[in-house]
């Protein structure tokens, strides 16, 4: 199991970053019309509204808690934070984060599955995505149930050593997490293996910001005659 650990933990995160990095950069240059959402809007717009923005948001809330959390030193909170009152903060935001990330990632999902229009512009990946994403958020939903046992953020400052130690090339790292509850394990797990996913899917659209929008000039479209 210590070897299982040390794989999974200690050389798999090096791996799936290795493929994110290079993966991504290959996509960029060699496949740049392939860089898109695959927007399916246009298809069935049906609670599309509702479920993209209540994913989106949460989402969105999701990833920069965690690169936050996570990378956040603790000499750049502690004069405003205990580690304890951290991992509340984590616990409400990202519970409340969470739910709507879920209910709309299920939504999507349940569109994109049921809906024979958009069931037919889909592909292998763009479904595999909506529901590992709707997976990982329900672990990560699930991490709170084993949290609410340590709320002195003793098992959060083991993850940020984990997830610092990684950045910075530590040997040793996957130890930090040796003795973490299962499902934090799998949750980890899955958060790697989306790296892995990321350059050869539709996700590669969140490195895609369109600051050139809000200079452009106005477009006048007219009726048709």
């Amino acid at each position: 199991m210590s070897y299982l650990n040390t794989l999974l933990f200690g050389v798999y995160p090096y791996i799936a970053l290795a493929v994110l990095f290079i993966g991504t950069w290959a996509r960029y240059d060699h496949g740049q019309f392939t860089w898109k959402a695959h927007s399916s809007q246009m298809l069935s717009k049906k609670n599309m509204v509702l479920a993209s923005v209540l994913f989106h948001v949460g989402i969105l809330v999701i990833f920069f808690g965690h690169l936050v959390g996570l990378l956040a030193p603790k000499w750049a909170y502690e004069w405003l934070l205990t580690p304890g009152q951290k991992q509340v903060m984590a616990v409400v935001i990202g519970g409340i984060a969470g739910v709507m990330c879920l209910i709309g990632g299920a939504m999507l999902a349940w569109r994109r599955l049921t809906d024979p229009r958009v069931r037919a512009s889909s592909t292998m990946a763009d479904n595999l995505v909506i529901c590992i994403l709707v997976v990982q958020v329900t672990l990560g939903l699930l991490t709170i149930i084993p949290t609410m046992g340590h709320l002195d953020g003793s098992q959060m400052l083991k993850f940020s050593a984990w997830a610092q130690g990684v950045l910075t090339f530590q040997g040793g790292v996957a130890a930090y997490v040796a003795d973490a509850h299962w499902i934090f394990k799998m949750h980890i797990f899955l958060g790697l293996t989306l790296f892995v996913l990321f350059p050869f899917t539709r996700l590669v659209h969140m490195l895609s910001v369109p600051v050139e929008y809000f200079g452009r000039k106005y477009q006048v479209v007219r009726k048709r005659a």
